[in-house]
């Protein structure tokens, strides 16, 4: 390998390292320094005209939903205890509404847990009021022209059931309040076999006049979550689907929106046409309102500084209910994991306009969604992840083995050239120019590319980040299992020197820790000697800083690495195999013999005569 052909290669590896460094660390020390992928809406006084969402002058006071209050801090079994409930129990759901405001208020995910501990508590999606980090969704009305507010439930109002005393996927709960002024209003609750809820208000009118009133729903989150991960390419917080138009809002942009006096909080207001969504996004989980396909609505993002309170609403066009009729509007509410399948589902089935993109695909979302979809298929073959990823890893280098082939072919005509590259070295002396020359000119007579060697570097680059995108934000990479002590893909090697690798019963220094960089498992180590062995390949630069570069490259990638999700380590070690297999044996084809044993051996020798 030449000189140009090595210099390109360290630039590149040096580029490859500055940028996972970069996002790795840069949005923790420069945060300020990464914005947010699109811009939070403009507030809007008016609906666009022609979707019928205008509202009266009239009416505009009372226009938006009502504002929440915090409620006195409480342990969950006191919050639960304080409100009758209506229990909720599907194959995957299991929780309660609050028959005060008829919220949807406490909610587990009875296939997930906390951690891979066998006696690890339940996912707790959803929490009511009172409780630390609350986080439920409440329905109701707005009222019109010539109603009072108290005409209308609100979050505070003790529903009645009117049928159905357990919420399941065969058995919907009623719940009815009427207002003893010719009002009774009524709210369906359904919910399917994985996490839509289907939410049906209606209004009978009896009063013997028309009334105009208009349905919303909530999403309320007090404070900001404890377990933000915080990492850029991550988002958490608010996301909206807007007629096609995709919004992501992180907590802290939500508190820095306009002040809006309409609504009395920092917020912003969408118009939307035909089709969308709203709520907010989890790692793993999402709650969000969405209409059904074609109904216009008002999407509202706030933050009110006085509770603590984040909140995304979906406002409905207001209804005239004329006297002996029923007024009624039906919004899904999904809540619950973000699994890949059954959103798809829930896309296709239900016309929710790019649902799936609740999964944070990144910016290079042409790559991580055919790897995940990739890697679905490849679990559903073969039923283990870990082996997925490695069949991937596979068929990535399937895929790229005829730029492989040239690149390696060009490598060994390079090194083949190297006896006639030294004897242009000895003629040319110190007149570099001369020598650049007639090396071009040996390269061109010779039909050789030096750059051709490190084109799979380049193209590894994007990979590498899609699948570490797709390992980080995917839940069907969380908790799931390899082989022996790789018990979750998505975390660290859980191995250590500090726990003898394993030996030992304890875990290794979390990332908190000082030790934590010290803190290298199995599999990053193996990736530190695969790296090293491919190095190994060709013979040391005679350059003294390149060689010395060259030599902590692979030590200084274990390190930077040894805190990766396993999953990711895994695909590294594997592919640094793959392509040192497939570099040794074109290399042989080639009529090149690399040395690698005497490459090895070579330092350590000359150590010794130093000696």
């Amino acid at each position: 390998m030449d000189d140009q052909n090595r210099n390109l290669i360290l630039a590149t590896a040096l580029s490859f390292l500055v940028i996972l460094v970069w996002f790795t660390l840069g949005p923790m020390l420069f945060p300020d320094w990464f914005p947010e992928q699109t811009e939070p809406p403009a507030i809007t006084a008016e609906a666009p005209e022609g979707t019928g969402l205008a509202v009266p002058p009239a009416e505009r006071t009372a226009a938006g939903a009502p504002e929440l209050a915090a409620a006195a801090p409480q342990s969950l079994d006191a919050a639960l205890a304080s409100t009758p409930r209506i229990p909720i129990h599907t194959a995957r759901l299991s929780g309660s509404i609050s028959l005060q405001g008829g919220r949807i208020d406490f909610l587990k995910l009875t296939d997930y847990f906390e951690t891979v501990a066998k006696d690890s508590p339940m996912v707790t999606l959803l929490k009511p009021s009172g409780v630390p980090e609350a986080y439920y969704a409440l329905y109701g009305w707005r009222p019109g022209a010539g109603l009072a507010p108290d005409a209308v439930p609100g979050p505070a109002t003790e529903w009645q059931v009117e049928s159905g005393s357990e919420l399941t996927e065969a058995t919907p709960v009623t719940l009815v309040w009427d207002n003893g002024a010719g009002l009774v209003f009524r709210r369906t609750i359904s919910v399917d076999e994985n996490y839509m809820f289907d939410v049906t208000q209606s209004v009978e009118n009896t009063s013997g006049a028309e009334v105009r009133v208009a349905p919303y729903g909530i999403i309320a989150r007090h404070g900001k979550p404890s377990n933000l991960r915080g990492f850029y390419i991550l988002h958490e917080g608010v996301i909206m689907v807007a007629d096609g138009s995709l919004t992501e809002l992180k907590y802290d942009k939500i508190a820095d929106l306009e002040k809006s006096e309409a609504e009395n909080a920092a917020a912003s207001v969408v118009e939307v046409a035909e089709n969308g969504w709203i709520g907010f996004t989890d790692h793993y989980w999402m709650t969000t309102l969405v209409p059904p396909a074609g109904q216009p609505f008002t999407a509202v993002t706030k933050y009110t500084e006085s509770s603590d309170t984040f909140q995304t609403d979906v406002r409905l066009p207001t209804m005239a209910v004329a006297p002996g009729e029923t007024g009624e509007a039906t919004t899904w509410l999904f809540s619950g994991a973000k699994e890949w399948e059954t959103i798809r589902d829930y896309q296709e089935e239900r016309h929710i306009d790019r649902f799936v993109d609740a999964i944070d695909w990144g910016w290079f979302f042409f790559l991580t969604k055919p790897i995940f979809r990739a890697l679905h298929f490849l679990h559903g073959l073969i039923g283990n992840m870990g082996l997925a990823i490695i069949c991937l890893t596979f068929l990535i280098k399937a895929l790229l083995f005829p730029l492989a082939y040239k690149s390696y072919v060009s490598m060994s005509k390079m090194k083949a050239l190297q006896p006639q590259m030294e004897k242009i070295k000895e003629t040319a002396g110190d007149d570099k120019m001369k020598m650049q020359q007639e090396v071009m000119a040996l390269y061109k007579r010779e039909k050789v590319n030096p750059a051709a060697g490190c084109l799979p570097i380049l193209i590894q680059i994007p990979i590498f980040f899609s699948l570490y995108k797709v390992i980080f934000v995917t839940l069907e990479l969380r908790h799931a299992p390899f082989f022996g002590w790789i018990r979750d893909l998505s975390a660290p090697d859980p191995t250590s020197i500090f726990n003898l690798f394993g030996l030992l019963p304890w875990d290794a220094p979390g990332p908190a820790s000082i030790l934590a960089i010290l803190s290298i498992g199995v599999w990053p180590i193996l990736m530190g000697i695969s790296m090293w062995l491919q190095m190994k390949l060709n013979p040391a630069p005679a350059d003294k800083t390149q060689a010395t570069i060259f030599a902590w490259m692979p030590w200084v990638f274990m390190f930077m690495m040894g805190r990766f999700a396993s999953g990711l380590v895994i695909y590294w070690v594997t592919n640094n195999l793959i392509t040192f297999t497939q570099q040794y044996t074109i290399m042989r084809s080639q009529g090149v013999k690399p040395d690698v044993m005497g490459n090895i051996l070579g330092p350590l020798k000359r150590s010794k005569k130093a000696e």
